[in-house]
């Protein structure tokens, strides 16, 4: 079992920055892979980035290429998502999950494709 938390959430303007941190409790095989996803209201669940835990390898959503950065501190067992140029259209709850795969296919930013979910964090960007 795995256990992820979340921080880092808040309110910030059009044009600001957030970085949000997710620490989880253990990996305990590989491949591993944290992905970062976000829902707003009335709205469905959109994968936003991902990262491998063994080889750093991103992949980001194409509303947040270029804004948005995925990267970790293993030794803290933690993967963090910076966004800067913060959108009213960021706005959402933000939720990071993990799977330690066994597939074939490495997982892209589908949520099904991730097992262990955090409780989320909920970021605000007004106008």
């Amino acid at each position: 079992q795995v256990t992820l938390v979340e921080s880092g959430g808040g309110s910030v303007q059009s044009g600001g920055s957030l970085r949000l941190s997710c620490t989880a409790s253990a990996f305990t095989y590989a491949p591993t892979y944290v992905g970062w996803f976000r829902q707003a209201p009335g709205k469905e669940r959109e994968g936003v980035a991902r990262i491998s835990v063994e080889s750093d390898g991103a992949l980001y959503a194409d509303s947040v290429k270029g804004r948005f950065t995925v990267s970790q501190d293993n030794a803290k067992h933690t993967v963090y998502l910076q966004m800067n140029s913060l959108k009213p259209e960021d706005t959402a709850m933000y939720y990071c999950a993990a799977v330690m795969w066994r597939g074939t296919v490495v997982p892209a930013l589908n949520p099904a494709e991730y097992k262990y979910w955090g409780q989320g964090a909920q970021v605000t960007v007004s106008s």
